[in-house]
Protein backbone atom coordinates (compact mmCIF):
# COMPACT_ATOMS: atom_id res chain seq x y z
CA UNK A 1 0.00 0.00 0.00
CA UNK A 2 1.47 2.90 -0.59
CA UNK A 3 0.58 6.79 0.97
CA UNK A 4 1.25 9.91 -0.60
CA UNK A 5 1.24 12.82 1.54
CA UNK A 6 1.56 16.72 0.40
CA UNK A 7 0.24 19.84 2.23
CA UNK A 8 2.93 20.45 5.33
CA UNK A 9 4.77 23.60 5.72
CA UNK A 10 5.19 26.64 7.78
CA UNK A 11 2.34 28.59 9.35
CA UNK A 12 1.91 31.47 12.32
CA UNK A 13 0.17 30.93 15.53
CA UNK A 14 -3.28 30.53 14.97
CA UNK A 15 -3.03 30.01 10.93
CA UNK A 16 -3.99 27.23 8.87
CA UNK A 17 -3.11 24.44 6.78
CA UNK A 18 -4.17 21.41 4.59
CA UNK A 19 -2.99 18.26 4.75
CA UNK A 20 -3.72 15.71 2.01
CA UNK A 21 -3.10 11.71 1.62
CA UNK A 22 -3.72 9.84 -1.31
CA UNK A 23 -3.46 6.14 -1.94
CA UNK A 24 -5.25 3.83 -4.36
CA UNK A 25 -9.39 3.02 -4.10
CA UNK A 26 -8.70 -0.29 -3.28
CA UNK A 27 -6.95 0.96 0.27
CA UNK A 28 -9.51 3.80 1.30
CA UNK A 29 -12.11 0.83 0.46
CA UNK A 30 -13.81 0.06 3.67
CA UNK A 31 -10.85 1.55 5.98
CA UNK A 32 -9.30 3.15 8.58
CA UNK A 33 -7.33 6.16 7.16
CA UNK A 34 -5.36 8.06 9.82
CA UNK A 35 -3.33 10.72 10.63
CA UNK A 36 -0.75 10.99 13.21
CA UNK A 37 2.05 13.39 14.25
CA UNK A 38 5.38 13.01 16.00
CA UNK A 39 7.40 15.84 17.45
CA UNK A 40 10.75 16.12 17.80
CA UNK A 41 11.39 13.64 20.89
CA UNK A 42 8.12 12.36 21.30
CA UNK A 43 5.62 9.05 20.16
CA UNK A 44 3.93 8.83 17.30
CA UNK A 45 0.31 10.25 18.19
CA UNK A 46 -3.01 9.87 16.77
CA UNK A 47 -4.84 13.17 16.12
CA UNK A 48 -7.56 12.18 13.80
CA UNK A 49 -8.92 8.79 11.78
CA UNK A 50 -11.94 8.34 9.68
CA UNK A 51 -13.67 5.05 9.23
CA UNK A 52 -14.44 5.04 5.21
CA UNK A 53 -17.35 2.81 5.29
CA UNK A 54 -19.97 5.32 6.87
CA UNK A 55 -17.68 8.33 7.64
CA UNK A 56 -17.35 7.85 11.37
CA UNK A 57 -14.70 10.62 13.01
CA UNK A 58 -12.07 10.74 15.64
CA UNK A 59 -10.31 13.40 17.03
CA UNK A 60 -8.00 13.96 19.73
CA UNK A 61 -8.69 16.42 22.53
CA UNK A 62 -5.98 18.31 21.50
CA UNK A 63 -7.35 19.00 18.04
CA UNK A 64 -11.07 18.61 18.57
CA UNK A 65 -12.66 21.25 17.29
CA UNK A 66 -9.64 23.08 14.97
CA UNK A 67 -9.22 20.11 12.88
CA UNK A 68 -11.24 18.18 10.49
CA UNK A 69 -10.68 14.98 8.67
CA UNK A 70 -12.78 14.55 5.65
CA UNK A 71 -12.61 12.32 1.85
CA UNK A 72 -13.21 12.37 -0.79
CA UNK A 73 -14.11 9.39 -2.79
CA UNK A 74 -14.04 10.58 -6.18
CA UNK A 75 -9.98 11.61 -6.04
CA UNK A 76 -8.56 8.67 -3.74
CA UNK A 77 -7.61 11.73 -0.82
CA UNK A 78 -8.28 11.91 2.45
CA UNK A 79 -7.75 15.44 3.80
CA UNK A 80 -6.85 17.14 7.31
CA UNK A 81 -7.74 20.82 7.41
CA UNK A 82 -5.75 22.44 10.32
CA UNK A 83 -7.28 25.97 11.61
CA UNK A 84 -6.03 27.97 14.66
CA UNK A 85 -2.79 26.33 14.59
CA UNK A 86 -0.35 26.00 18.15
CA UNK A 87 3.04 25.42 18.56
CA UNK A 88 2.16 22.09 19.52
CA UNK A 89 1.01 21.65 16.41
CA UNK A 90 4.16 21.35 15.10
CA UNK A 91 6.19 17.72 13.65
CA UNK A 92 6.03 15.38 11.09
CA UNK A 93 2.79 14.58 10.33
CA UNK A 94 1.50 11.06 8.65
CA UNK A 95 -1.18 9.18 7.11
CA UNK A 96 -2.10 5.63 7.90
CA UNK A 97 -3.81 3.20 6.77
CA UNK A 98 -5.42 0.29 8.74
CA UNK A 99 -6.38 -1.51 10.82
CA UNK A 100 -9.61 -2.11 9.69
CA UNK A 101 -11.49 -1.30 13.47
CA UNK A 102 -14.01 1.39 13.51
CA UNK A 103 -13.75 2.04 17.16
CA UNK A 104 -9.80 2.26 17.38
CA UNK A 105 -9.77 4.07 14.10
CA UNK A 106 -7.17 6.82 14.59
CA UNK A 107 -6.02 6.35 18.31
CA UNK A 108 -3.08 3.96 18.41
CA UNK A 109 -1.45 3.07 15.07
CA UNK A 110 -1.46 1.97 11.65
CA UNK A 111 -0.53 -0.82 8.76
CA UNK A 112 1.26 1.25 6.68
CA UNK A 113 2.51 5.01 6.50
CA UNK A 114 3.03 7.46 4.10
CA UNK A 115 6.54 9.34 4.33
CA UNK A 116 5.08 12.18 6.19
CA UNK A 117 5.19 16.12 6.06
CA UNK A 118 7.01 18.57 8.20
CA UNK A 119 4.70 21.09 9.74
CA UNK A 120 6.07 24.47 11.80
CA UNK A 121 4.34 26.18 13.30
CA UNK A 122 6.25 29.58 14.52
Amino acid sequence: VQLVESGGGSAQPGGSLRLSCTSSAEALDSNCISWFRQAPGKEREGIAGIYTDDGHTYYADSVKGRFTISLDNAKNLVYLQMNSLKPDDAGVHYCGVGPRNRVSCGKYTANFWGQGTQVTVS
